[in-house]
């Protein structure tokens, strides 16, 4: 069996070139190959066609090579029977997708991260607009809870639905490029694993690598991470360990891994967090390396490791870009599979390098800025960040040409994976955890009088203790795009739209960049307040207030 090692050193350099828009000489042969083999060149989604976005395809869109060969590994089970777009086994979504050959490709690795939505609503609520760099569409998207089925066991339910887009208050629907709303739907699909309760997982092993450099003085800062904390230590299990590590100019180990079914042991935890004060400088390097150190330390078989870092993200000293950082530590995450869970706070923060450090560190980011959020995130979330239902996961969404003219993934740019890579289990994914789940929207325009099949989605992750592979499908039709979203489509839907054409219009206020069929920020508000109302719902109230106050903002 290959090494964690080596099968890390493999996936860092593929993603590297994935991100600099490259791939290795062997992709490039082995796309070659499939394209003289196939006798036919497929336009197609995301990894590397330098000419055009990697997120979208029309009839204009470059050539790409054919969708990878059958999976031949061991199958998961069929949908739920009645689970929402049309689930298929294993075989038959095969089958589907070589009838429906030629079909555009869409391939990306999971991800349910949720910091950028609420750093946004934070500097909402300080009276100023996100900057575009800090958002990122689906992590607005994926804030939301979902109402998917869920798996028997480990892995993915899959569901695929969507609704037409009406363009009676669309702001794009006078494009010149055809665009708004016009033609076009929204299609959702949705995975979902299986929950469970906290007592049905291994016991953990926890670092918190927590910063007490001087910008964590700020209230909403450390104060709120040692709330944070409190609410940790009592709500793990008796056989679950935890250390603290923390940083300002440099490291140091308040507290070694301690069980916590030890006699005296959660009052100790609790003197510790009581006790620690914001310092100096920001030498989150220092911190991040002695905190990997301290969870090597604990690494034991049988036991989940995860070191969680609590900061502003916004290092000053030492090593302070993400790749140098984890560089640092490369050696414990490969050979232990230590991974890394990110927790954001402050009104200045640096998000960018945070969700670096997660991307890299196999793991996900949160930003909490109020002290219900985040007795939420430590007592309510944190036992499903620290068991997994799946390692390496991606998705393929495979369009058919015959019914669909033009589509775009909307987000994802930082998990786009090459097509001809989803089966490249080497190949980085997402780390997904219990009762998860994890939404892709994508706009898409439908030919004139298209039925039928519109596309086939297909999740693959590796199982989290044998590593063996397995996938699940869904189907979606043309029939299932013809509900008006605004007045007919289920409510959990329109809060998606929702949220992501609100971070599309944070991302470009600019009529011309704007998603196709987005509505304007005034109907937008509208939708969002309606939503508030119907669904009951604390989380869309939240949404409904940062899209009115984007609008005030904005003027």
């Amino acid at each position: 069996m290959e090494r964690y090692e080596q099968r890390y050193e493999r996936r860092d350099a593929q993603r590297d070139e994935r991100r600099h828009g490259t791939r290795s000489a062997n992709a490039r042969r082995a796309a070659v190959a499939a394209a003289v083999a196939g006798g036919l060149l497929l336009a197609g989604c995301s990894g590397g066609t330098p000419d055009r976005s990697p997120h979208g395809s029309s009839d204009k869109a470059a050539a790409r090579p054919a969708p990878a060969a059958p999976f031949n590994g061991p199958a998961a089970s069929a949908n739920p029977e009645g689970a929402a777009g049309g689930g298929a086994d294993d075989g038959a979504a095969q089958k589907r997708d070589q009838s429906a050959a030629p079909s555009y490709l869409s391939t990306f690795a999971l991800d349910v991260d949720t910091a950028s939505y609420g750093y946004a609503r934070r500097t909402l609520t300080g009276g100023r607009l996100p900057a575009p760099d800090t958002v990122r569409p689906e992590e607005f998207v994926n804030s939301f809870r979902q109402d998917y089925p869920q798996p028997e066991g480990d892995g993915f339910s899959v569901t695929a639905d969507g609704a037409r887009i009406d363009s009676a208050d669309t702001e794009t629907e006078t494009r010149s490029d055809g665009g708004g709303g016009g033609g076009w739907s929204l299609l959702r699909v949705g995975l979902a694993t299986r929950s469970a309760p906290s007592t049905d997982r291994a016991p953990a092993a926890l670092t918190f690598v927590v910063d007490v450099s001087g910008s964590m003085a700020e209230p909403g800062r450390l104060d709120l991470v040692k709330q944070a904390l409190g609410s940790s230590i009592d709500s793990l299990r008796a056989e679950d360990s935890l250390a603290i590590v923390t940083f300002s100019g440099q490291a140091r180990v308040e507290l070694p891994m301690t069980r916590l079914g030890d006699v005296g042991s959660r009052g100790r935890v609790h003197t510790v967090v009581e006790r620690l004060e914001p310092r100096d400088e920001t030498n989150l390097a220092a911190g991040v390396q002695a905190g990997y150190a301290e969870a090597v330390k604990a690494a034991r078989p049988g036991v989940t490791n995860r070191v969680v870092l609590l900061s502003d993200g916004l290092a000053n000293s030492g090593d302070t870009t993400a790749a140098a950082i984890l560089d640092r530590v490369g050696a414990a995450r490969r050979d232990h599979g230590i991974t890394l869970f990110g927790v954001g706070v402050g009104s200045q923060y640096g998000d960018k390098l945070m969700e670096q450090l997660a991307d890299k560190g196999d793991g996900h980011t949160s930003y909490v800025s109020e002290p219900e959020a985040a007795r939420r995130l430590f007592t309510d979330q944190l036992p499903a960040n620290v068991d997994l239902r799946a390692r390496d996961a991606k998705a393929q969404v495979a369009f058919d040409p015959r019914t669909v003219g033009e589509y775009r993934l909307i987000g994802f740019e930082n998990r786009a994976v090459a097509d001809d890579d989803f089966r490249d289990d080497a190949v980085d994914g997402g780390e997904v955890g219990p009762g998860h789940t994890v939404t892709a929207l994508y706009s898409v325009r439908l030919r004139a009088g298209a039925s039928g099949h519109v596309a086939t989605a297909t999740v693959r992750w590796l199982d989290p203790s044998t590593r063996t592979p397995h996938e699940r499908s869904g189907t979606i039709e043309a029939s299932a795009l013809t509900s008006p979203l605004w007045t007919a489509a289920p409510k959990r839907l329109q809060v998606d739209a929702v949220a992501a054409y609100f971070a599309d219009w944070l991302r470009n206020r600019s009529t011309s960049g704007r998603l196709p069929g987005a509505p304007g920020i005034p109907a937008l508000a509208e939708h969002a307040t309606t939503l508030a109302t119907s669904t009951e719902d604390p989380a869309v109230r939240d949404l409904s207030q940062a899209v009115t106050q984007a609008r005030q903002l904005a003027g």
